[in-house]
């Protein structure tokens, strides 16, 4: 199968916001095609995140990544944080999330970043493979921290 991997315009809302969905059902949220759709646009429109789909040779969405910028104050550099990848149930296996993995590190490449981070549920054996076999290294030495506003105080 011919897999095409493209950078998202605003041209691509649409699709990606479908994936977009899809993907927040996976991590059991609510499926809201309107919100996805709202926040895709806005994070195109607004130049605040990079965005890789791959699709086949019919143009059918399959999946796609999305990376927000960040900087590193201690090596003073940009860094990278991909914070989606989704690849639709019927082309997993495809090799699909390596393209799309393996684009986004040469975007990071271009763009002289120290590097890429992320994130994975613990229960995502799948990814985490998928991931280590790509060179990704498990985080040592530091605890992650977050501050949840949306929870009442």
């Amino acid at each position: 199968m011919e897999v095409l991997i493209e950078r998202a315009g605003l041209t691509d809302v649409a699709q990606i916001a479908a994936l977009f969905n899809l993907y927040r059902v996976f991590y059991r949220q609510q499926s809201n095609p309107e919100l996805a759709q709202q926040f895709i646009n806005e994070r195109l429109g607004n130049q605040e995140s990079v965005i890789f789909y791959a699709k086949d040779g019919n143009g059918q969405y399959l999946g796609f990544t999305q990376l927000y910028p960040n900087f590193s104050s201690v090596s003073a550099q940009r860094t990278w944080v991909l914070n989606d990848l989704y690849v639709l149930e019927q082309a997993r296996g495809l090799g699909i999330g390596t393209l799309l993995l393996n684009r986004a590190k040469d975007f990071a490449v271009e763009t002289k970043a120290k590097g890429i981070a992320l994130e994975t549920a613990e229960s995502n054996l799948q990814a985490q493979k998928l991931y280590q076999s790509l060179g990704y290294k498990k985080s040592t030495g530091f605890f992650g921290y977050f501050l949840n506003l949306n929870e009442a105080q």
